[in-house]
């Protein structure tokens, strides 16, 4: 094993992407030498690694995720409510796992305060991208990314974002769960659509695909 593939831990996960439209033929990746997978494409079952370390791909479908949650939260926004940043979180919740999605929801959240947001927009993104990427890998189902994204924006980073802002920002003294009831709306919101999403590519068999073409060498 060379010293780049070192870097990686990963493990086997196994995907059903449905039926296929004729036969009962199973779609499965093959492990290889030194640590390859390889596909044959012939119907149900899914079979691939998980990288959890560097590379290039991830790193360049969390740049485009973050660029997406930007656009889509900056231009498209409903009255105290950013759900796109949500959608974004739990798509990388499922497809890039905790850290890579925490470093797409940082990067989103500073580039919005760039754009005059206060640091809401931060506090706002991190904890619950984090939290449903953690969850998900855990479980590898689509509800602990949607309850780690919902907790972790709705109710953990409500929390945490009243004494920054009474601190940095002199907002006035409230109970500290005051903004509870306006961060769980669009983190419901934004996940339940992120959640929705997940779900067609999954039943349309692209999802298996998709993670694939990700996570291989």
């Amino acid at each position: 094993m060379s010293t780049g593939e070192m870097a990686s831990v990963e493990e086997n996960i196994v995907y059903e992407s449905g039926q296929a439209a004729a036969g009962n033929d199973t779609t499965s990746t093959e492990r290889e030498p030194e640590g390859k997978a390889s596909a044959s494409v012939k119907g149900e079952k899914y079979e691939m690694r998980e990288s959890r370390g560097f590379t290039i791909r991830k790193l360049t479908f969390t740049a485009m995720l973050a660029g997406l949650s930007f656009v889509l939260s900056t231009f498209v926004c409903f009255p105290h409510m950013a759900p796109f940043q949500h959608l974004c979180n739990v798509i990388g919740a499922v497809f890039v796992g905790p850290l890579w999605n925490f470093a797409a929801a940082l990067l989103t959240g500073s580039l919005r305060m760039m754009t005059g947001r206060d640091i809401q927009a931060v506090i706002g993104a991190v904890i619950g991208a984090f939290l449903g990427g953690f969850l998900y890998r855990k479980t590898h189902k689509l509800w602990a990314a949607w309850i780690g994204e919902v907790i972790g924006t709705g109710v953990l980073s409500a929390i945490a974002a009243y004494p920054v802002l009474r601190i940095f920002y002199g907002f006035p003294k409230y109970n500290p769960f005051y903004l509870v009831p306006f961060y769980t709306p669009s983190a419901a919101m934004g996940a339940t659509m992120g959640f929705v999403l997940i779900a067609i590519l999954k039943k349309s068999g692209l999802f298996g695909r998709m993670l694939f073409e990700l996570n291989k060498e």
